[in-house]
């Protein structure tokens, strides 16, 4: 399995980013990837793990020392088929997976993982320009119908999977466009749109038809499609957003990340916006409230818009710098990590709150905030309190609210069906069979479990593929 000693021998290489200066003035994709020659020897250094915990990291199970391996040896054929066998979609996590894998790698106990996420993009993209990615289209077809609400990374892997398996798929999407989050919720420059694209069409050319601009519960109802379909699933996300109810919340120029990112999307792709509807940073101090990949994502293009500042604000304590392997590995670590658009020019604030927005004529132009401290009470809970005297302002002229998401939302859909939710809210269906509370109706992805990953979207559609499949025809093929 690569080569013995290759990881004594070689030393960990990954891919590099365009100079920053260079980077910020667009929104194509940045990343300089390694020459194939230089990926095979990447590929060397997996060594022959007597337990192979990149597996334990990866949710979508990839085989990751095999296609690794593969890679070595110079059979990128042979890789991308091993790639595909866990993965309809290795060109979206190759890009913008956080690579849990890596975390999980044996080399990572000296700080020195294998390039797993980069020698998966190099295959991927070798793939498509060889032009060895081509549709699988079903030898037979058994006539059964499945509707599938949503077209993020679980709809479509959910999608794919069925139309192989023989069936007649039809997405729906609400948005004028297919894609989901991957579309409208991920920047161009960290994922071209062209790569969702030429997935439609493979998809489209396998039998899968895509219906957009069809809001389920709103402009369509959800009982026809439940009428008329042999099974539906849903796949709608996790898209109530976290609120943030401070005084001052109805101020002018406070605004989700969810409202401001997928317009950013649309003046891409040339969509009429008029000036009164935009959104933007330009000459403005930006605020970004929340720490996660969404407020990154909201640096990185309010930066390309031109703000005169960003801020990101984060209510919990600044991570460690470095984990403590012996307390974590294999599991994914908590510690400071620092993204490619908080590198372009951001300042960061840890264990921040916010108390009130202020503001003229009806515009914000300040945040009110405080330090806050967390401490463990009797009970082991984490439990957060102001710091006296610790109150500060920053200047405002555009809030983003990027906190995560709470649920699915309720209104049309859910409602219409009257589905029965967990004690989360979100859809509640188990991971045996996806299956809801109503008959042949499954749910996938973050509708179903709550705000993931992008590997757990792709897994759950899989796995709920192979549900609606054994479903209509009492067994099923699809990999398990």
């Amino acid at each position: 399995m690569g080569k013995s000693t290759g990881f004594m021998e070689i030393s960990r290489r990954d891919r590099s980013y365009a100079p920053i200066a260079d980077r910020i003035k667009n929104y194509q994709e940045f990343v300089i990837p390694l020459i194939l020659s230089e990926v095979s020897e990447q590929g060397a250094r997996c060594m022959d793990c007597g337990i192979p915990y990149c597996h334990n990291g990866c949710p979508i199970h990839n085989i990751i020392p095999d296609w690794n391996d593969l890679v070595y040896r110079g059979k990128w054929r042979e890789a991308l088929d091993v790639l595909h066998s866990t993965n309809n979609f290795p060109e979206f996590t190759g890009r913008v997976c956080p690579a849990p894998c890596e975390s999980a790698c044996t080399l990572n106990l000296n700080d020195s993982p294998v390039a797993i996420k980069t020698i998966e993009c190099a295959i991927i993209d070798k793939g498509w320009e060889q032009g060895w990615i081509v549709p699988q289209v079903p030898t037979y077809k058994t006539g059964k119908q499945v509707a599938i609400i949503g077209s993020g990374p679980a709809g479509l892997a959910c999608a794919q999977q069925l139309a192989r398996a023989g069936h007649k798929v039809v997405v729906y999407e609400k948005n004028d466009r297919i894609g989901g989050l991957t579309r409208y919720g991920i920047p161009n420059f960290k994922m071209n749109k062209n790569i969702i694209d030429r997935r439609m069409a493979q998809m489209q050319a396998e039998g899968v038809s895509f219906r957009p601009n069809s809001h389920i519960g709103v402009n369509k109802s959800a009982v026809e499609l439940l009428d008329n379909y042999d099974a539906l699933v849903l796949a709608g996300g996790s898209e109530k957003s976290r609120d943030l109810p401070a005084p001052g919340r109805e101020l002018k120029g406070i605004h989700f990340a969810m409202e401001f990112l997928p317009q950013q999307t649309k003046v891409i792709f040339g969509d009429d916006i008029t000036k009164a509807e935009r959104i933007v940073a330009t000459n403005k101090h930006v605020v970004v409230i929340g720490g996660g990949d969404t407020g990154s994502d909201c640096i990185g293009t309010s930066t390309r818009q031109g703000a005169i500042s960003v801020t990101q604000l984060e209510i919990l304590p600044k991570p460690p710098e470095k984990e403590d392997k012996a307390m974590t590995w294999p599991n994914w670590p908590n510690k400071l990590r620092t993204s490619s658009s908080q590198e372009e020019g951001c300042q960061r604030e840890w264990s921040v709150s916010t108390k009130f927005f202020a503001g003229g004529n009806g515009q914000v132009e300040k945040l009110s905030l405080v330090r806050v401290d967390w401490k463990q009470d009797e009970s082991g809970r984490w439990q957060m309190s102001e710091v006296s005297g610790s109150e500060f302002e920053l200047k405002a002229d555009l809030v983003l609210l990027a906190m995560g998401f709470m649920h699915p939302i309720y209104e049309g859909m859910l409602e219409e069906l009257g589905i029965e939710l967990d004690n989360r809210g979100n859809v509640k269906a188990n991971t045996d069979n996806y299956q809801t509370s109503l008959k042949k109706v499954f749910a996938a992805g973050d509708m179903r479990r709550g705000q993931s990953l992008i590997v757990w979207a792709i897994h759950e559609g899989r796995q709920a593929a192979r549900s609606v499949d054994e479903y209509l025809m009492g067994t099923s093929e699809l990999p398990n």
